[in-house]
């Protein structure tokens, strides 16, 4: 089969087409044709080993993971034991531990869930980490309740694009944090307000929210505070995709938000997604109900996986980006 493989840490260029085996479907397992893949900054961080503090777990000298993506959607083509639950000719979306940039994936049969009929497969592929991600950050650790005013730092991107939508659906009123040109986009998906950081700054406006959601940049902890009311909530989606520094990088705002939370009446927490089929099934009800739904600002080709990688680094997609597999 076609894969995106590398055998060492880089930048994009270290990517490239191989021919490589069709991996084999081990316990509880299923082989799925992958139709398309959805590219998160895990890959961008998994990809170069950065911050250094996860090459422990990647791969000290050389990474461990040669085919990266982690979000995917196709076709059930085999199905091991213990997986009966599916059948070849099954249309499925899920999350797998790296492998989806490559024309075949072993995926856990607990990590797939039914394609909803309404999405196709590019739709579906971007779902299962950033929607899962922003479920957890609204519902989860925001504690979202109908009613909270809810503000969300990075609303057009792949996670924020999400959240709004989840936090509107959970009866917040909700503002959403954006550049000038993705107004509109964050407007179209349901925001009560929007706020163009390129015009205003949200931390001197006089607003007081029950949720504050950072998911991009690397707005100061006391800003996103000083619209806190003094019970309220502040979740860092995974340090904020804008977060820098080669050692530690998003975990610096982990420690920070740790830190603060000892002496602040308000709760300051910071958390990575975590997939679980509970929450998969809950995405499944928002997605068919058409509650939420995703947003693709672009979409390569197998072989220009890299420049989705490139792209989404440059922290400008409207949503998110996705790779088609032919």
């Amino acid at each position: 089969m076609q894969a995106v493989a590398r055998d060492r840490y880089g930048g994009p260029d270290v990517l490239e087409i191989q021919n490589v085996d069709v991996p084999s479907v081990g316990e509880g397992e299923v082989l799925v044709r992958a139709r398309a893949a959805g590219v998160n900054p895990i890959d961008w961080h998994c990809l170069r080993g950065e911050p250094l503090v996860m090459r422990p777990g990647e791969g000290v000298r050389r990474p461990k993971r040669t085919i990266l993506g982690f979000e995917v959607s196709g076709t059930v083509a085999d199905v091991g034991n213990g997986a009966s639950r599916l059948a070849a000719g099954n249309e499925v979306w899920g999350w797998c531990d790296g492998g989806a940039f490559a024309e075949y994936v072993a995926v856990r049969a607990d990590h797939l869930m039914p394609k909803p009929p309404q999405l196709d497969f590019e739709q579906a592929a971007v779902c299962p980490v950033a929607a899962l991600t922003a479920l957890q950050a609204v519902r989860d650790h925001g504690r979202t309740q109908p009613g909270h005013r809810v503000l969300i730092i990075g609303a057009s991107g792949g996670v924020g694009t999400f959240a709004v939508q989840i936090a509107k659906s959970m009866g917040a009123t909700v503002t959403g944090v954006c550049s000038t040109q993705n107004v509109d986009l964050v407007r179209s998906l349901g925001a009560d307000e929007v706020i163009d950081y390129l015009v205003e700054d949200f931390a001197k406006e006089a607003r007081c929210y029950d949720v504050v959601v950072h998911v991009a940049g690397d707005r100061p902890l006391a800003d996103c505070r000083a619209v806190l009311k003094d019970d309220g909530v502040l979740v860092n989606v995974g340090g904020g995709e804008g977060s820098s520094g080669r050692l530690l990088g998003p975990g610096k705002r982990f420690l920070a938000a740790s830190v603060m939370n000892l002496f602040a009446s308000q709760t300051i927490g910071a958390f990575v997604g975590k997939v679980n089929q509970t929450d998969g099934l809950a995405l499944l009800d928002l997605l068919e109900s058409g509650q939420i739904a995703p947003v693709i600002d672009r979409t390569y080709p197998l072989a220009e996986t890299g420049k989705a990688i490139r792209y989404l680094e440059t922290l400008r997609a409207r949503g998110k980006v996705v790779v088609t597999i032919p």
